[in-house]
């Protein structure tokens, strides 16, 4: 192993000690202070950081701190079967509400006509939504779906910004899988912003296509997680799908 490595871990050791001993809700030294301190430049120490705060472990406040958090409750399922955060989380008790919300009209470029089977410049509708727990945002979602199928009504009759919710709620159009890629992916400046991170930091990143019944995609969804918050897993049956006995 490099000694810049082992100094590495040696730093992030350190600061979990530090973070370990201090009291929930109280704040950790200054950043002057905590670099001189571990003998470190202030880069070395944010970029050391930055891990403890994806995991919900401390939280940065512009211009008045770093404060130590309490273990964040996790979001923690299957998927096997699709849900909504809301549900999740009512799942097991765990309060969660809707930040900012954003829903804009768009023309479909190249790539979303061909997935959503339309033409080029077909009318869509995105909404962009952070959900919160402890008033901490830990999810950015994006929804981009044919213009038709969210209607005014929809949109102005107590929309929660779950569009999974809506759509099973009313029925129609009937849904039938969700084809959903998992990666981890560095924050996009309008992520991290929306998620008060630092550009670039990890997040776990669900990308998904909604099917209806009939085999058409009605739905492109790119889903934003701090990973401190949320655990999913995949149960998996082992060996072949046709043995022979």
């Amino acid at each position: 192993m490099s000694q810049p490595t082992t100094a590495y871990y040696r730093l992030q050791a350190q600061l979990e000690k530090i973070i370990k001993a201090t009291p929930n809700g109280e704040k950790l030294p200054s950043e002057p202070k905590l670099a001189k301190t571990l003998k470190v430049s202030r880069a070395t120490l944010r970029e050391a950081m930055r891990i403890y705060e994806v995991q919900g472990l401390i939280r940065r406040k512009q211009g008045i701190g770093t404060f130590v958090v309490a273990s964040p409750q996790i979001i923690e399922s299957g998927l096997e079967a699709l849900e909504s955060i809301e549900t999740l989380a009512e799942h097991i008790g765990m309060e969660v509400t809707m930040g900012d919300l954003e829903i804009t009209h768009i023309e479909a470029n190249a790539a979303q006509a061909e997935i959503l089977d339309l033409s080029v410049g077909a009318a869509l509708i995105t909404v962009k939504r952070v959900i919160k727990t402890d008033n901490r945002p830990v999810a950015f979602l994006i929804d981009t779906l044919p213009e038709h199928i969210l209607t005014p009504a929809d949109l102005d009759g107590g929309f929660t910004g779950s569009v999974l919710d809506l759509l099973l709620h009313r029925g129609d159009p009937a849904l039938s899988i969700s084809k959903t890629e998992i990666s981890a992916s560095p924050a996009p400046i309008e992520v991290a912003r929306a998620l008060e991170i630092q550009r670039g930091d990890t997040l776990l990143l669900l990308s998904a296509h909604l099917f209806t019944n009939i085999a058409k995609v009605i739905d492109i969804s790119y889903s934003y997680f701090l990973p401190g918050y949320f655990n999913f897993h995949v149960v998996r049956k082992v060996g072949h799908t046709n043995q022979i006995t």
